[in-house]
């Protein structure tokens, strides 16, 4: 584990960890600080990744089917060809994350937050369909992030 200053004490900072290809069906990582891990084409189906810090996480191609996101940071992450059906991404931050090629079959997305998330715009459509919500950590609504009204 890393040490760093932060405002004059020392603080522990994540060491971002490579779980590219790996088998995590099932795994708890909820609350944990994940930044810049990678979880390219991993299997991490079912996962509990509720309150986790997934800042810059890569899940490019990843079988995140049934995965819980609940409340998790997802900013700037890089979801693109991640496979998020049936994900709990209830009141989960995606600010600035790379989607494109995800899908969200099935997906909870009630108060996720979509600012400036780059997906599809048939996958745009298919979320504005079933969005509800507001987040309750940037204050906005989800039909808003997704701009659902301008398509």
């Amino acid at each position: 584990m890393m040490l760093v200053m932060l405002w004059g004490a020392i603080a522990p900072t994540a060491a971002a960890t490579d779980y590219n290809n790996r088998f995590l069906n099932g795994v708890d990582f909820s609350g944990q600080d994940l930044r810049d891990s990678q979880f390219k084409s991993a299997d991490v189906r079912q996962s509990d990744f509720s309150h986790a810090n997934l800042e810059g996480v890569t899940f490019f191609s990843a079988n995140m089917d049934s995965v819980n996101l609940e409340a998790a940071n997802l900013q700037f992450a890089m979801l693109g060809s991640a496979r998020l059906t049936r994900a709990n991404l209830h009141n989960a931050n995606l600010e600035g994350a790379l989607a494109m090629g995800a899908r969200f079959n099935g997906a909870n997305i009630d108060g996720a937050d979509f600012t400036d998330v780059l997906l599809r715009e048939d996958i745009q459509m298919e979320l504005c369909d079933r969005a509800t919500g507001t987040n309750p950590s940037t204050g906005r609504a989800t039909r808003d992030t997704l701009l659902c009204d301008y398509l």
